[in-house]
């Protein structure tokens, strides 16, 4: 029989290597990386009604409209100094070089008051022309015209019936 040879002992296992930070707290990262999503997708949208509405009131039409407001007698009467224009206006403006079109309100606030400013204007030859240019106080139908009247028109005179 053959000589005993000494057997080697198995080397000691290594320790395990510890976990790095993502395998002991994954959960929590999948959460943060969600969170940091969501806030970016905040952001652009936030970027994007920042842009809308800045463009909308440096309009020729918002601006021209706010300011005849302003200046509007009874106007300052109903909703007192200052006025101030409100957020989230609602309507449209196009405009294609010279030409255009708007139809858009504008909330606005004063100290007695709040109500909206109604626009529909043309814009024909780079000049905006009003439609119609009214303010409505909140709660109340009555509204002021802004426009001057017609040519040939007085506007306190009552009409008179066809016989």
């Amino acid at each position: 029989m053959g000589a005993l040879t000494p057997s080697i002992p198995n080397p000691p296992a290594p320790p395990p290597r510890p976990k790095n930070w993502f395998q002991r707290h994954w959960v929590l990262a999948i959460v943060g990386s969600c969170f940091v999503l969501m806030l970016l997708f905040a952001g652009f949208l936030a970027t994007i009604f920042a842009v809308v509405e800045t463009s909308f009131k440096k309009s020729d039409s918002y601006v021209q409209a706010l300011a005849k407001a302003r200046s509007n007698p009874p106007v300052m009467e109903k909703f007192g100094q200052p006025l101030e224009p409100g957020w989230f206006g609602s309507g449209n403006i196009q405009v294609t070089g010279p030409s255009g079109s708007a139809d858009f309100e504008i909330p606005i606030t004063g100290p007695k008051a709040k109500g909206k400013i109604y626009v529909v204007a043309k814009k024909s030859a780079g000049s905006w022309h009003c439609e119609t240019l009214e303010v409505e106080a909140e709660a109340e139908q009555e509204r002021i015209n802004l426009l001057p009247p017609p040519a040939g028109t007085d506007r306190l005179a009552p009409s008179l019936p066809v016989q």
